[in-house]
């Protein structure tokens, strides 16, 4: 083989393998790329599942792990050897740009504060205290966030029973106009009637379409609260909550009343700490200095032991002392309150309970009667014995009877969840 056709033959060769290489990177470029997306959150099934969702979006729950490491580090803090990092001091005297006869003089030193008296004990109590208060402040912002969800999820759960009673109301009128309009050809019926029926469906499509759209107004917020829409699952399966005993004990352990029973202690050791430091921290100071008085003189080095004492705070001290105490007496008032305010809450939560299932029983046997008074109208109408308004009068009140037993199952469902929100129950 000739020099020239090795050339061409390399020159072949190497066109080959370029080609190949970008055709690779062409087909790379033009598949799709992998992207790796966050999962879609699942929808949630029922109130627990809701307030979860709406929690992990909460700023509160967001910010709780860096929170804690802000607690922790306060407390190693509180648990160190001196209030503050030491400093050093450095410094250096020369007459190099006066006189120049060789005088210098550098100094070193490291100034260490110092705790005042019981002022390390009273800062790790205090940061003791507030790490328990971020914990019971998180729980009680736990219990504000599931006041709001519960409110919206009875909220539309009431909204999604009205548009289920609408369709229904809606399919048993156009059963009644569907027979009247027969019996009208059949000349059973006059044509007043059939109006009087189309009118009757026509007023029960405007009420569904009514109660479609305050269920889709309440569905939004509950979205907007948990970020994702709720599946309208069967309430009594996945939304009604137990009912709880009341107890003294539960009313002291609610989150509100144990956080601000955690401010209150914050409060107390914050006073007790403002009252200690009635000056600033004093200092310890540790100095070396390196002297030379002119060239040719031997080096000298001494060393120096001080403490800087600061005078007492006055005015000023007595100033943040006071406020100290003031905002603890808030703190212990607004305590008294809360328990207060809870336990009327509890109470007229219980009596709504209690309402709420007597009103019940009484409507499912009214609900009972209207079902058999319909079902005796309904043959008497087929049989011609019952005009149309009666039996249109008795298929309403039917109807009504059917809406009040699931509004005040409804309403049952959500006193007790309220119940449990005045104990400082989560939902489950």
């Amino acid at each position: 083989m000739t020099f020239g056709s090795r050339t061409k033959s390399w020159r072949l060769h190497g066109g080959l393998v370029v080609t190949a290489i970008f055709c690779s990177a062409a087909a790379q470029a033009q598949s799709p790329a992998v992207v790796t997306t966050p999962a879609k959150a699942a929808a949630p099934q029922n109130l627990q599942q809701v307030f979860e969702a709406a929690w992990a979006r909460q700023p509160e729950a967001l910010t709780l792990p860096s929170r804690r490491d802000a607690a922790r580090a306060q407390q190693s803090a509180a648990q160190a050897w001196t209030p503050e990092p030491a400093a050093l001091e450095m410094g250096y005297k020369t007459d190099r740009l006066n006189r120049n006869q060789g005088a210098s003089e550098i100094e070193v030193g490291v100034s260490v504060p110092l705790w005042l008296p019981r002022e390390r004990a009273q800062s790790a109590a205090l940061s003791d205290a507030e790490a328990v208060a971020l914990e019971s402040r998180t729980m009680a912002a736990k219990l504000r966030i599931a006041a709001t969800v519960r409110e919206a999820w009875w909220q539309w759960q009431r909204a999604r029973i009205e548009v289920d009673i609408a369709r229904d109301q809606l399919k048993n009128t156009q059963q009644i106009a569907a027979d009247v309009e027969r019996r009208t050809r059949a000349g059973d019926l006059a044509r007043s009637d059939q109006h009087q029926a189309q009118g009757a469906v026509a007023g029960a499509q405007a009420h569904l379409a009514q109660a479609e759209a305050s269920f889709s107004a309440a569905r939004q917020q509950l979205q907007a609260l948990a970020g994702v829409a709720p599946v309208a699952g069967d309430v009594d399966g996945g939304g009604v909550e137990q009912d709880p005993s009341t107890s003294t004990a539960q009313a002291e352990t609610h989150a509100a009343v144990q956080e601000l029973k955690d401010k209150v202690v914050v409060a107390e050791r914050s006073a007790a700490l403002t009252a200690i430091q009635s000056r600033a921290n004093p200092e310890l100071t540790l100095t070396t200095t390196r002297d030379r008085g002119a060239f040719g003189e031997a080096s000298q080095q001494t060393f120096a032991l001080g403490v800087r004492i600061p005078f007492g705070g006055g005015a000023r001290h007595n100033a943040r002392t006071a406020q100290a105490l003031a905002d603890a007496m808030e703190v212990q008032a607004q305590l008294g309150l809360e328990r207060e305010r809870l336990a009327a809450e509890q109470e007229a939560a219980r009596v709504r309970v209690e309402a709420a299932r007597t009103q019940l029983a009484a409507a499912e046997q009214r609900a009972s009667l209207a079902r058999e008074s319909r079902g005796f109208f309904d043959k008497s109408f087929r049989l011609g014995e019952t005009d149309l308004p009666t039996r249109l009068r008795i298929e309403a009140e039917a109807a009504e009877a059917e809406r009040q037993v699931a509004i005040i199952r409804i309403e049952l469902a959500a006193a007790i969840s309220t119940k449990r929100q005045t104990l400082g129950l989560l939902p489950q």
